[in-house]
């Protein structure tokens, strides 16, 4: 396939005539002459100076920071002199507050530098790292072929990573595999499409479609000025029965978390996976913009889980929910869980991997987040695959929510050894939303709409009022708040 050079990405991305070049002469340092006349050829077949570009320009009239590998220039490899270029303009990217998109294509380390420039890997990441401690977006479009050093530290590091179709990606490109171990890598696995199937990269982007995703994850990200929202109507408080809330919310008609997410797919940039291996589809996650405000979604999807769907809510979906809280943490943008679950995994694949560990991970994970919380009971929440996505500032749940520490059935099969006693003994625990908002479960109890379609729309805003509430009282938001909160839940004060 045809390689696509690194000023084919920045004509391509951004607004015309707008790049401006941060590159200074190439610090090449004391070389031999052999490898000076290497550098020297390549300079001459590309009409570069160095194997990457970079500088700045603007996407949509926003300034934007671009660093491009150019793999023609010696197989996009890394020296001395590439890494202290793409250092100085991230850390110009960082100086600056200046949203940084960086493609990478390369072979990796450059050889005739040896384990001086691999090392230089490290450089690179912790100038990445400083980057995404400023809270500033770092996107990553990978193209054909990005492998070796590159591909094992920097090129691995964005929030956001996308890639060309049919690229070849990995951690060592295939000969190199065949030629160390004596086998070949089966074809189809180094692709940006193998790695998009299992969860390791977000999305496959064909270059014409990167300017649009790099538009809207700025745009969603953008500072707001978000005026109080209508409150959501108030729930009336009318004693419902326990059991028949419970049969609502199992109506296979209505709506989940999934249909939240895709109420916001206008203004959203797609979370797809753990970047370690793993894939959900009964838990979602979006970079959205609720109202005037940047936010990372998280939503538990019902329709995807047994008995409605084929894909249980297991260790690897919670490894992904942490990684769309970790995004939200980093971004220094409001966290949105929404439970609806018929609960976990109960297999031995998950018990090998770690359920209960991942359950605690969660809670872990979000008790300790720095930035704001909002949690919505959208339906079902049952066991501990609900619990591990409900601490935050401001719990909210739908009049019809409940949460149990097991399904129904099985609550009464251990205490009555049927499933008959279910009803009653759901009332007797307390897991409807009228009786958590008496215990102290949940802060706010969301009417339900008179039309079941209309309940994304309803829970949205909700959760847009909540946020503002927050905004209001930022001493109600953050690690220490919620650890008091709890505190004082468990001893009653």
């Amino acid at each position: 396939m045809a390689r696509i050079s690194a000023q084919q990405v920045i004509d391509t991305v951004l607004d015309h005539g707008s790049f401006t070049s941060w590159d200074g002469a190439p610090e090449h340092g004391d070389i031999d002459e052999a490898y000076r006349g290497t550098l020297s050829r390549a300079s001459d077949k590309t009409g570069l100076d160095e194997a990457v570009i970079t500088g700045e320009g603007t996407v949509g009239g926003k300034r934007v920071a671009v660093i491009c590998s150019e793999f023609g220039f010696l197989g996009g490899s890394i020296g001395t002199a590439t890494a202290r270029r793409i250092i100085r303009s991230i850390e110009r990217a960082t100086a600056e507050q200046l949203p940084l998109l960086l493609s990478p294509t390369s072979g990796g380390t450059r050889m005739q530098e040896g384990t001086a420039a691999f090392a230089l890997m490290i450089s690179i990441t912790t100038a990445v790292a400083r980057h995404k401690d400023s809270h500033l977006p770092f996107l990553v479009y990978l193209r054909n072929p990005t492998t070796g050093g590159v591909m094992a530290s920097w090129g691995s590091a964005g929030h956001f990573t996308f890639a060309e179709p049919g690229a070849l990606l990995g951690f060592l490109g295939p000969r190199v595999v065949e030629l160390a171990t004596g086998e070949p890598m089966p074809e189809g696995v180094q692709t940006s499409e193998n790695l998009f199937k299992q969860g390791i990269i977000d999305g496959i982007i064909p270059l014409e479609g990167l300017r649009g995703a790099v538009r809207r994850t700025i745009d969603v990200l953008a500072d707001g000025d978000p005026s109080e929202p209508t409150p959501p109507p108030a729930a009336a408080i009318d004693g419902r029965d326990t059991w028949e809330a419970i049969l609502r919310t199992r109506d296979t008609s209505r709506p989940g978390g999934g249909d939240i997410i895709d109420a916001l797919v206008d203004c959203s940039v797609p979370i797809s996976g753990t970047g370690d291996g793993h894939k959900s589809l009964s838990v979602r996650a979006r970079l959205a913009r609720i109202g005037e405000r940047p936010v990372v979604l998280v939503a538990q999807d019902r329709h995807n889980q047994p008995p409605l769907g084929t894909h249980p809510m297991g260790p690897g979906s919670l490894r992904f929910a942490r990684r769309a809280m970790r995004i939200a943490e980093s971004l220094n943008i409001p966290l949105v869980t929404v439970i609806d679950t018929p609960g976990a995994e109960l297999t031995k694949d998950a018990e090998e991997n770690a359920m209960a560990g991942e359950i605690a991970r969660t809670l872990t994970t979000l008790v300790n987040l720095k930035v704001p919380t909002v949690s919505l009971i959208l339906g079902q929440g049952c066991g501990g695959g609900a619990l591990a996505m409900l601490p935050s500032d401001r719990v909210l749940a739908m009049h019809d929510a409940w949460m149990s520490p097991l399904p129904p059935e099985g609550a009464s099969a251990i205490i009555y050894r049927d499933t008959e006693h279910a009803p009653e003994m759901m009332e007797e625990q307390g897991v409807g939303a009228e009786a958590m908002l008496k215990t102290g479960v949940i802060d706010e109890i969301v009417a339900e709409p008179a039309d079941p379609a209309e309940l994304p729309r309803r829970a949205l805003s909700a959760i847009e009022h909540a946020l503002w509430e927050l905004e209001k009282n930022p001493a109600r938001v953050g690690r220490e708040q919620r650890f008091d909160h709890y505190r004082r839940f468990a001893l009653g004060e």
